[in-house]
């Protein structure tokens, strides 16, 4: 289920991405939005439907966005909050057992300030197995979080994060290694 960061050109605003992007829309609107929060399945059908690849036991709340389902990769008993944002210009792929909690937002599209029009860029963005964003925390494109990290809410996350730390600021930087309590 991983995504060859190698091999993504950049987002595409064809006719074809266009029309489904308008689909999903609706779809989004009418169906998944205001389905009841316990039906995680019939939400995992939707994104499937539209191209999303999903592990099982996936829990993707009815009032978290994502622009568009096919460049989304979860691993099993991934939750993706109320309110959290997944801007997938370009893929999003998301470990086994990761949280992203409400308000969250992984945007993965840019742009180049360097040239006049502001071109669009975008970077695929990888949460690695067991890794936890925080409340409102912000992950740019191009970013790695390791597997176990943590990242604390509102953080900005602009650079690759360590497997097994917390993590907070703004900029977003390693605080302490992130010990299991488990019995």
């Amino acid at each position: 289920m991983a995504i060859n960061q190698d091999t993504f050109t950049g987002p595409s605003f064809s006719l074809k991405n266009r029309l489904l992007r308008a689909l999903w829309g609706i779809v989004y609107n009418l169906f998944f939005r205001f389905s009841p929060r316990p039906c995680h399945a019939w939400r995992a059908f939707l994104l499937r439907l539209f191209g999303a690849n999903l592990g099982r036991g996936c829990h993707i709340y009815p009032k978290a966005v994502i622009w568009a389902p096919w460049n989304l990769s979860c691993g099993d008993e991934t939750g993706v909050a109320d309110h959290a944002i997944l801007y997938t210009q370009a893929p999003i792929y998301l470990g086994k057992r990761c949280v992203i909690s409400q308000g969250s937002h992984l945007c993965t599209g840019t742009h180049d300030y360097t040239q006049r029009g502001f071109p669009l860029t975008a970077a695929p963005i990888t949460i690695g197995d067991d890794a936890w964003v925080a409340a409102e925390a912000f992950v740019h494109g191009g970013v790695t979080i390791g597997a176990g990290s943590v990242i604390a809410a509102r953080a900005v996350v602009n650079k690759d994060i360590p497997e097994w730390m917390i993590c907070a600021g703004h900029p977003c930087k390693p605080i302490k290694p992130r010990v299991l309590n488990d019995e």
